[in-house]
């Protein structure tokens, strides 16, 4: 089984204002690739600094979306799923993206590690230094690198506690 955490940072309240990428690519739930990257929003106007530390400044010289998509693409070839925390907001900002740049939406589903955390450890509340917390996953909150790997382990974790239960109701 293969799947790709993201996280998206966004430079303001628009969906299609990704400042920064984090994808970290888990085969056989071993973790394969990380990729981090800065993105040029296609505004310069930053609402969400103080979450994020990323300023205009920072990303005025980094690849639009849709210059940096054929280098994060093959990260995505052979995913069976996405996942992410709160996946509503990351999917929402990756299919703005690829359309704000024409670029054909990545027909893979979408994984929450919100949702799943709730279900199968019935974790509340379920923010993710929390939920990181519950595990002592390391997470440099809202840094997409950390982020991204963050989501990535609980979902492995997810992944074992799912086969664990499996095999005992054989």
């Amino acid at each position: 089984m293969t799947f790709l955490a993201i996280d998206f940072e966004t430079a303001n309240y628009s969906k299609n204002s990704a400042c920064a990428i984090g994808l970290v690519r888990v085969e056989n739930n071993i973790i394969t690739e990380k990729q981090t990257h800065l993105i040029k929003p296609p505004t310069s106007w930053f609402v969400f600094t103080d979450i994020h530390g990323i300023t205009w400044s920072d990303v005025k010289d980094s690849p639009t979306f849709g210059e940096l998509w054929p280098l994060i693409k093959p990260m995505f070839d052979g995913a069976d799923f996405l996942v992410a925390h709160n996946s509503s907001f990351d999917e929402g900002v990756l299919r703005a993206s690829c359309a704000e740049y024409g670029i054909e939406y990545p027909d893979i589903p979408f994984q929450c590690t919100v949702k799943i955390s709730r279900k199968i450890w019935n974790i509340y509340p379920t923010k993710l230094n929390l939920v990181c917390e519950h595990f002592n996953i390391p997470l440099d909150h809202h840094n997409a690198a950390s982020d991204t790997e963050a989501c990535a382990q609980i979902m492995m974790l997810a992944l074992k506690e799912m086969e664990k239960e499996n095999s005992n109701k054989r």
